[in-house]
């Protein structure tokens, strides 16, 4: 099998004033189904996770939030990804949370990959998130936010499952 990439990423809980965590669908591909998404994406060479974080929650959303203004990491994930021309990936997924009471969101500064994998987003409460059916990533996202939303951030990062089975090595 072949070596894995690294890709740390930097994500964003992006809560409302109405407790409303904002998400994308899409990204769904050959290898995997249409899923809803936290804003965030890819660390660049050097980059701090926080001004990743700035960066893309700015080119996903218009919101424009100082990289200092992200406290600390409130969640971490990590597991594999094939992408459709057989690339394998070694994630490692870092959480924000951060609250942007009446956000709008743009989605014009998106790379047009991104905006051509993206088919909708949607502030999504927390009973909702705890009974749809929907593939919402990371797995479990009502029990990580509720005290997220309560003002309690973890002493430490808490340790999500990878989103998917990990495949056989």
């Amino acid at each position: 099998m072949p070596e894995a990439i690294p890709r740390p990423s930097a994500r964003i809980l992006l809560a409302d004033d109405l407790d409303r965590v904002l998400l994308f669908h899409g990204f769904g591909s050959a290898r995997s189904p249409a899923r809803w998404l936290t804003p965030g994406g890819g660390v660049r060479p050097g980059e701090p996770l926080n001004a990743a974080a700035a960066r893309e929650l700015r080119e996903e959303t218009g919101l424009v939030v100082a990289p200092e203004e992200f406290g600390p990491v409130v969640a971490v994930s990590s597991g594999h990804w094939t992408s459709d021309d057989g690339r394998r990936f070694l994630a490692s997924d870092s959480y924000f949370f951060l609250r942007a009471p009446e956000a709008t969101v743009d989605v014009s500064g998106m790379e047009q990959l991104e905006r051509s994998l993206v088919t909708a987003f949607h502030w999504w409460p927390l009973d909702d998130l705890r009974t749809t059916t929907e593939h919402i990533v990371p797995l479990d996202l009502a029990t990580l936010l509720e005290p997220l939303l309560a003002g309690e951030l973890p002493s430490e990062p808490v340790i999500i499952p990878w989103h998917h089975e990990e495949p056989a090595q």
